[in-house]
């Protein structure tokens, strides 16, 4: 198993048993560039109503191109002010690379206790982690970044500097539980609403490049149902 891989299911499996996440959907993916299937459309949901809605994991290995890809959204409920968290963990033929956030549902700008509360602890891991040596910044546009979070860690690393991003990865779960856990302050805003709004933005294919290579490879209705189960 990869070090992405790796990563990812220890995640996965830290947040199965901490949300009590139960398997509701498990569909192959396939690409005409293998017989077999190239990877995992995975959705878990809590066993009881809590603010947590689901997690979607999606994993793609296709060793012919030297993909090896692995991300995890797990959403909270529409009228929870509590972030959404994410991972995305790959490698490549050149390099590894890190995608680790907290979403926010409310605007920081103007609600500063909540901005206080639910990104403010994640400053001294996101520091530490751009110590390390091996790690550089990912190419990613203001554009994109404007639809996440400032402490979001998004960088190519070396193979040993990537392995020792797993501390960092547990300090922002840890983090995000506690969030779970014990609430946040209550943001203004219409949370459900600028919900909807900013996945749609962030999961736009005229957004993010990413969609675009992710339909050559698995085809154009694999990668909307893919897209359609982390907008709804």
């Amino acid at each position: 198993m990869s070090l992405p891989e790796a990563l990812s299911e220890r995640v996965l499996e830290r947040l199965t048993d901490a949300l009590e996440l139960r398997p509701a959907r498990d569909v192959p993916l396939t690409s005409p560039m293998s017989p077999a299937p190239v990877g995992r459309l995975r959705v878990l949901r809590p066993a009881d109503e809590t603010v947590v809605d689901k997690a979607v994991a999606v994993g793609l290995v296709v060793p012919q191109i030297g993909l090896d890809s692995h991300m995890i959204f797990v959403f909270t409920r529409p009228g929870s002010a509590v972030p959404h968290f994410t991972l995305d963990s790959v490698a490549s033929a050149e390099y590894h690379a890190m995608h680790l956030d907290l979403i926010p549902r409310a605007e920081l700008a103007v609600n500063l206790e909540y901005l206080d509360a639910c990104f403010l602890p994640l400053t001294e891991p996101l520091d530490g982690a751009w110590q390390l040596d091996g790690l550089s910044p990912a190419a990613i546009g203001p554009r994109q970044r404007a639809m996440m979070s400032p402490w979001m860690l998004v960088c190519r690393a070396t193979e040993d500097a990537f392995a020792k991003l797993g501390g960092t990865v547990d300090a922002y779960l840890d983090h995000w539980l506690a969030l779970v856990a014990g609430g946040v302050p209550e943001p203004s805003g219409d949370l459900a609403g600028r919900d909807r709004v900013n996945r749609a933005n962030l999961f736009s294919p005229a957004v993010d490049p990413v969609w675009h290579q992710v339909t050559r490879l698995i085809g154009e209705e694999q990668a909307e149902t893919v897209r359609e189960e982390l907008l709804r």
